[in-house]
């Protein structure tokens, strides 16, 4: 296997490589990961199963769109395919672990939003969320496509009875209602914005790493970057200063995060169909 991964990666750079070492590293739930070394050179190796395959691809589609934009460093995706019993997805190495200025990841952020579709809200493709498949189709108006593709689609998914689905599906049919007034740009996002997704490499440049890429509300990335942990307060200091977010962002990111907190219900059960419940009653209330 590490032979045809090493002879796909020369053939993609265009440079001899031979695969000499390989370490495991952490690389969350989902995947297995290691770096892949060699040739004088390093590059950061995920695997999964042969059925991966496409949502592989996906990440390397959203990894080269980010790069693309030009306002902050992802690792650039090098190749991707099926070897042995694994698929694979291969990108830069980049020596993480820095310590780096939170102020300039939010001004880059922002910059990033700037990005913006003119064909409306989604992606030229599905991908996903974790593990989750998560459709991306265009459409128009954000609040339909936050409807039905991002909170619907995550209560279609959910299996058993913890998640209270009367009161859900009324939540869905008034999301129109929460976000009235509220006229986002299609903005390109990460996606998939929490603590464990950003980083400083040794020279201290900010990174930002895993998307589940789209174009929605910038929103979107904010809120979920205050879910888990939530970044530092000069991040948000330095994003509010490149481009001030619109009044009823509090509310709105209760909404935005109910996605986030559904998809971990999915993925992991426990806890978070009550914190999901919590937060479905929070905005019916507020939609009243």
């Amino acid at each position: 296997m590490w032979t045809a991964i090493a002879r796909h990666i020369a053939q993609s750079t265009g440079e001899a490589f031979a695969a000499e070492g390989r370490s495991a590293v952490g690389g969350g739930s989902i995947n297995r990961t290691c770096v892949l070394s060699g040739s004088g050179r390093r590059y950061f190796v995920k695997l999964n199963t042969p059925d991966t395959l496409a949502m592989f691809e996906a990440e390397a589609d959203g990894l080269e769109a980010l790069h693309r934009a030009g306002a902050l460093r992802v690792p650039r995706p090098i190749c991707s395919g099926v070897a042995a019993d694994s698929a694979y997805l291969v990108i830069e190495w980049l020596p993480l672990g820095g310590r780096g200025d939170w102020e300039q990841l939010g001004e880059q952020l922002a910059r990033l939003h700037r990005t913006i579709s003119s064909k409306g809200f989604g992606w030229r493709r599905d991908n996903t969320i974790g593990s989750t498949p998560q459709p991306n189709p265009w459409t128009a108006d954000w609040a339909a496509f936050f409807a039905r593709h991002r909170i619907g689609h995550q209560l279609a998914l959910a299996r058993g009875s913890a998640i209270d689905r009367a009161t859900a599906q009324e939540l869905v049919e008034r999301i129109p209602n929460l976000l009235a007034g509220h006229c986002p740009e299609p903005s390109l996002l990460h996606g998939d914005l929490w603590l464990g997704n950003a980083d400083f490499t040794a020279a201290g440049e900010p990174v930002i790493f895993d998307p589940a890429t789209y174009y929605g509300d910038r929103e979107t990335d904010l809120a979920m970057s205050e879910l888990f942990d939530g970044f530092p307060e000069s991040f948000y200091r330095g994003y509010r200063r490149a481009w001030p977010l619109a009044p009823g962002y509090e509310r709105r990111k209760v909404l935005y995060n109910l996605y986030h907190v559904l998809n971990h219900y999915n993925l992991f059960g426990g806890g978070y169909a009550s914190q999901a419940n919590r937060m479905i009653r929070q905005l019916l209330i507020q939609s009243d």
